[in-house]
C-alpha cells in the first residue's frame, strides 16, 4: 500500500506472501489476540472462548512458545493448579505485522470491489 494514495504498490509482494503461518492459523490467531487484549489469561478462559480442548490448545500453545511468541506461567490459585499465557514482545510484533497484512488483503478486497 502506498501512504499516500492507499492503493496497492505494485512493487510490493502481495500481502498473502507475508503471512505468518505460525500467526496465521485460526486458533493461534486467536490466542494471540486474547492475550493482547487480556495481558494475561488464563488457560481455561483460552479453552472456553476459542472453543477448543486442552489437547488441541496445549499443542497450539507449545507452537507459540517455541517460536517466542507467547510465555506459559504454572502455578496455583489456592489449591487449583493454573496455566497462565502472556504475550512476548515478539508476539506483539507478530501479531500487529499480521494485522497489517490482513488490513492490506481487506483494503485490495474492498478497492476491486469498488470498480
Amino acid at each position: 500500500m502506498t501512504a499516500a494514495t492507499g492503493t496497492p504498490d505494485p512493487d510490493a509482494g502481495h500481502p498473502v506472501t507475508g503471512l505468518d503461518e505460525v500467526v496465521h492459523q485460526r486458533a493461534r490467531l486467536g490466542i494471540l489476540t486474547i492475550a493482547h487484549e487480556a495481558r494475561r489469561v488464563e488457560f481455561g478462559y483460552l479453552r472456553t472462548q476459542l472453543e477448543l480442548t486442552a489437547g488441541n490448545l496445549s499443542k497450539h500453545l507449545s507452537v507459540l512458545e517455541a517460536a517466542g511468541l507467547i510465555e506459559v506461567e504454572k502455578g496455583y490459585e489456592g489449591r487449583r493448579g493454573r496455566t497462565w499465557i502472556t504475550l512476548t514482545a515478539t508476539g506483539n510484533t507478530a501479531l500487529t505485522e499480521e494485522i497489517v497484512r490482513l488490513k492490506q488483503l481487506v483494503a485490495r478486497v474492498e478497492t476491486t470491489n469498488g470498480q
